[in-house]
C-alpha cells in the first residue's frame, strides 16, 4: 500500500496519543511514546500532559523517584525519558554509536584512546556508582584527576559522562531535576562491547520505533535512535514486519495489522514541548514539520522550539510571557483553531502556574530570528495573567 505523508501523519499522532488524550498511567504513557525527550526537564510534564487525559505531575515525580521511569540518554545521544525496563534494551541498541561518538573527539586530543576512556568509564562506575550511589560531576571529576590530571580529567569527563551507563538523579526542582546535576546507576546495567546484545536491542528498538511512531523506512530509524543505516538494514531482514511504499516511493515497514487511520481524521490543535519527539523521530521530517519551516523551528544547534501543533502539522511556537502563553502562527488559523488553542493554553497554564510560570525562558532569543517579512505572522496571547 501507497502511504501519503498525512496519512503518515496521521498514523503516528494516533499511536503518540495525540488524536485522542489517552486514559493511562504515567509509565504506560511513557512507554506509548517510547521516549520522551526531556533535555530539559519540563519537556517530559509539558509531553505528558499533551498525551495523558487528566495528566497529574505528581504522577511523574513518583514515577522519577520510585525509578518506575529513568531519564538518561539511550536514544539518539542526548536525554530521554524511558520505561525503566525499557533502558537497558534502548541503550545496548545504541552501544556502537555512543562508544564512537563519546569515547573519541576532545578524548582523543586529551592523549587517551578509545579503549583506555572506556576502560576508566568502566572503572569509575564500579568505584562510584555499582552500589547505587548518587554522585555529583565534581566528585567524579575529582575520581579521574587522582589518576590522571586535573586538565585531563576535565577533558574526558564530558565523554565518559555521556558514555557511561549513567542517569540523572532526580531531585526537589519544580520539575523532578535540579540546577546541580547529580549521577546514578542504571538499577539493571547494560552490556557495553557486546555485539551481541547491541544487535538484539537494536531490533527490539526497531519494533517499539515503529509501533510508537508509525510505518518508518531505514533512514527513520537510524535517524531516531542514531545508529548507522547498515545496521538498521541487517536488525530488519529478520522482523516479521509489514511493508508499505511512502510518498517518495521508499520501503516503510510496519507492525502486522497496526491501524492506519484515514488521512481525513481530525488532529487536534496543541502546545507542544520543546524536542518533542513527533517531529524529530523521522528522518523525513515532512510528517510533521513543512519544509519551510524547518530551519526555523528546528535549529541548527539543535533548539527544537515549542510548537503550536494544527492538524497535525507544525503551525508556529509558543513562549510563556510574563506568566502568560503567548503563541505565534505562521500563517493565518481559523477563529475556531485559535478557541481551540486558547482552551489548550488554559490548561498548559495551569500546569506550569503550580511549579514555575515561566519556562523555556533561555531559549527566548529565537524569537528574535523568527521570520518577520511574513504577511500572514498572528501573535496572540492566549491565556494566562
Amino acid at each position: 500500500m501507497q502511504l501519503t505523508t498525512r496519512r503518515l501523519n496521521r498514523a503516528t499522532l494516533d499511536r503518540q496519543s495525540l488524536l485522542h488524550r489517552a486514559e493511562a498511567d504515567v509509565e504506560s504513557a511513557v512507554r506509548g511514546a517510547v521516549a520522551l525527550q526531556t533535555q530539559s526537564p519540563v519537556s517530559g510534564y509539558i509531553g505528558l500532559w499533551n498525551r495523558v487525559a487528566g495528566f497529574d505531575p505528581a504522577d511523574l515525580d513518583a514515577a522519577y523517584k520510585e525509578g518506575r521511569v529513568l531519564r538518561g540518554n539511550p536514544v539518539r545521544m542526548t536525554l530521554h525519558t524511558v520505561a525503566a525496563d525499557e533502558y537497558r534494551t534502548f541503550r545496548e541498541a545504541t552501544e556502537p554509536s555512543l562508544y564512537a561518538a563519546k569515547l573519541g573527539g576532545r578524548i582523543a586530543a586529551a592523549g587517551i584512546t578509545g579503549t583506555e576512556a572506556y576502560e576508566l568509564s568502566e572503572a569509575l562506575y564500579e568505584a562510584l556508582f555499582a552500589a547505587g550511589e548518587v554522585r555529583t560531576a565534581r566528585e567524579c571529576e575529582a575520581w579521574l584527576a587522582d589518576r590522571l590530571d586535573a586538565a585531563t580529567a576535565k577533558a574526558v569527563w564530558p565523554g565518559i559522562r555521556q558514555y557511561a551507563p549513567l542517569l540523572r538523579a532526580p531531585g526537589a526542582g519544580p520539575w523532578g531535576f535540579t540546577d546541580k546535576v547529580e549521577y546514578t546507576a542504571a538499577p539493571d546495567k547494560p552490556a557495553l562491547r557486546d555485539d551481541e546484545a547491541a544487535e538484539a536491542g537494536l531490533a527490539a528498538l526497531i519494533l517499539r520505533h515503529i509501533e510508537g511512531f508509525g510505518p518508518v523506512s531505514v533512514a527513520d530509524v537510524a535517524q531516531f535512535a542514531m545508529v548507522q543505516r547498515g545496521r538498521v538494514k541487517k536488525a530488519l531482514v529478520p522482523l516479521d514486519l509489514e511493508l508499505h511504499q511512502g510518498p517518495n516511493g521508499e520501503v516503510l515497514y510496519d507492525l502486522p495489522g497496526a491501524a492506519l487511520p484515514d488521512e481525513d481524521v481530525p488532529a487536534p490543535p496543541r502546545l507542544m514541548a520543546m524536542w518533542d519527539n513527533v517531529f524529530l523521530a523521522f528522518h523525513d521530517r515532512a510528517r510533521t514539520v513543512p519544509p519551510e519551516y524547518r530551519t526555523t523551528l528546528i535549529r541548527n544547534n539543535g533548539d527544537v522550539l515549542p510548537m503550536l501543533l494544527v492538524d497535525g502539522l507544525a503551525a508556529g511556537v509558543w513562549r510563556t510571557v510574563d506568566g502568560a502563553i503567548e503563541a505565534t502562527a505562521f500563517h493565518p488559523l481559523p477563529e475556531d483553531v485559535w478557541a481551540a488553542l486558547a482552551e489548550e493554553a488554559k490548561g498548559l497554564a495551569a500546569l506550569l502556574a503550580d511549579r514555575e510560570s515561566d519556562v523555556y525562558r533561555r531559549h527566548h532569543h529565537w524569537w528574535d530570528k523568527l521570520p518577520d517579512a511574513a504577511p500572514d505572522r498572528e501573535t496572540v496571547v492566549l491565556a494566562g495573567e
